[in-house]
């Protein structure tokens, strides 16, 4: 069996064009058709009367679990994650390290026809410190997982590619392709990223860039196929 995973972040559904517009994030989506996206870059606006979250979950027909790293008066802001399947469980991982932006990650665990994925889901820090910490971190719990599947992925936020985030990852995951994402109208640089263990569940990794998914937001989605 195949599933198809993406890491998208949406920056906060405003467009190259400076516009808002969480149609335009839909209809990406729905030209992804993935069966689980991890989203960053979330904030929490009403659109048609419900929170934006709510609104793309609805118009895509998934399941929606949201994951706020920042909560303020006027909205939350942070992760996300939609699932067209059914979660057995979920957990909001902490990864800030002050002084900085607090930062999280989302934790699920699914059993698909009696084989188990475990999916971690994050953006992380700007600066290496927080970066170091935060790959530690979601690393240090996939032990404790027995399953078939483990997959992390998201906006790494890592500019460099001999950065030691990366060389942590590569000693777990294995070497993975790395797709530029950013900036989406010109992409130099592989922020988002989608690893998988064991390495051979992997089939396929690439960028979606079409026409919409170039102005929807300054990251196009990166977009994996495993097998299990």
């Amino acid at each position: 069996m195949e599933l198809k995973l993406a890491s998208y972040n949406i920056h906060a559904c405003i467009g190259t064009d400076g516009h808002f517009d969480p149609f335009r994030i839909v209809d990406v989506i729905r030209e992804m058709d993935a069966d689980i996206i991890a989203l960053q870059e979330v904030e929490h606006h009403m659109v048609n009367d419900i929170d934006l979250l709510d609104f793309i979950a609805q118009q895509t027909g998934m399941i929606g679990i949201a994951g706020p790293t920042m909560f303020r008066e006027s909205r939350h802001y942070g992760n996300a994650v939609l699932s067209k399947y059914p979660l057995t469980s979920h957990e909001l991982i902490d990864l800030s390290l002050e002084p900085h932006e607090p930062r999280g990650a989302i934790q699920i665990n699914l059993t698909i026809e009696q084989h188990q994925l475990v999916i971690m889901t994050t953006h992380f820090g700007l600066k290496p410190a927080e970066r170091q910490y935060q790959v530690e971190k979601l690393l240090s719990r996939l032990p404790q997982h027995e399953v078939d599947t483990a997959v992390l992925m998201g906006d790494l936020n890592e500019w460099f590619i001999w950065g030691s985030t990366l060389r942590r990852l590569k000693a777990y995951f294995d070497t993975t392709p790395a797709k530029k994402s950013f900036p989406s109208f010109f992409p130099i640089f592989a922020l988002d990223r989608i690893w998988v263990h064991p390495r051979q569940h992997l089939l396929s990794l690439d960028v979606h860039k079409t026409a919409l998914a170039k102005k929807a937001s300054d990251h196009l989605p990166v977009v994996a196929r495993i097998l299990f």
